[in-house]
């Protein structure tokens, strides 16, 4: 079944409600959880994230006798996905925390939208109108506004940081295509398992590769990692494939309107972080380049 083909139905809509509320916040806990003083090491707290909730969902499908051995296509789909999502889009968000703050981090992230609308149009072969590239070019606009004067402004981030944040939201958005596009046949539960396992495989790989080293986190990040392992890993993830598999892309895509709003917040009240009128108009010029990314892509679908 295609995106396009689902219908808006309240199961999908309580599973994408879990995903804006967790995934705001799991920007906070990943902040505190790669912080400078008794952090994790940013790819070894990805690798320990999902290799404990990969386990724990495929040991949940053993116990419920759930179909467990995908076809090949269906492996296809499940290593792409786990290794866009995990290791490419939260991995990259997790190494740029080291030096973003988690409020920006979660507003450049919000552009995932527009990166989908531009993996299916490469996908499709189809130009964007000039409608879509108006939207295109407003949400892009908005990350420069939040970028470039930020550096300027204290706030902690880098154009390194910044640019894998944006690398992360285009690989989360090449995931979220390739599993929206080609659902595979297992529960919501054994699929996030797999797909978190092969996320591990990958981090390890990166970690390997980046010679990451072990130190033993504080008590305060080591609560920071239970909440991204049970929230962010095991209910979160799980509800967001679940909504991929019930509603349309472009509706279960609505997740980084609420998640910045959150994060923001979050940083502010918590860590202190800087909330400035750059980051407002940048924020909201963000959102709607993301608005008319919907909107025009409604109105596309709705004249075929």
């Amino acid at each position: 079944m295609n995106s396009t083909e689902k219908n808006i139905n309240l199961p999908g809509l309580l599973n994408l409600f879990v995903v804006y509320i967790v995934w705001g916040s799991t920007y906070l806990a990943i902040r505190v959880a790669v912080q400078e003083d008794g952090g994790f090491a940013p790819f070894i707290l990805g690798f320990s994230r999902v290799i404990v909730a990969g386990t724990l969902l495929i040991l949940w499908g053993v116990l419920r006798k759930e179909r467990l051995k995908p076809n090949r296509q269906e492996t296809i789909t499940l290593v792409v996905s786990g290794l866009t999502l995990w290791v490419g889009g939260n991995g990259l968000v997790s190494w740029a925390e080291q030096r973003a703050n988690s409020g920006l981090a979660a507003l450049i992230i919000a552009a995932t939208p527009i990166w989908v609308a531009i993996v299916e149009a490469m996908i499709d072969r189809k130009l964007p109108t000039l409608r879509m590239t108006a939207a295109l070019l407003i949400g892009f606009g908005g990350i420069a506004v939040l970028t470039t004067p930020t550096l300027r402004q204290g706030v902690r981030a880098d154009i390194i940081s910044i640019v894998a944040i944006l690398l992360a939201g285009l690989s989360w958005g090449i995931g979220s295509v390739v599993q929206s596009r080609r659902p595979v046949a297992l529960t919501s539960v054994v699929s996030a398992g797999y797909q978190q396992l092969i996320g591990a495989i990958g981090f390890g790989f990166v970690i390997l590769l980046l010679g990451e080293t072990w130190s033993m986190p504080s008590p305060g990040v080591w609560l920071a990692w239970g909440y991204l392992v049970i929230f962010g890993s095991l209910f979160a993830f799980t509800a967001f494939i679940r909504a991929l598999n019930l509603l349309p892309t472009k509706i279960v895509m609505t997740y980084p309107y609420v998640n910045p709003v959150i994060a923001v917040f979050l940083g502010w009240l918590i860590l202190k972080e800087a909330v400035t009128p750059w980051t407002l108009a940048g924020a909201a010029l963000v959102l709607l380049g993301v608005a008319g990314v919907f909107y025009e892509r409604a109105r596309l679908e709705r004249a075929h």
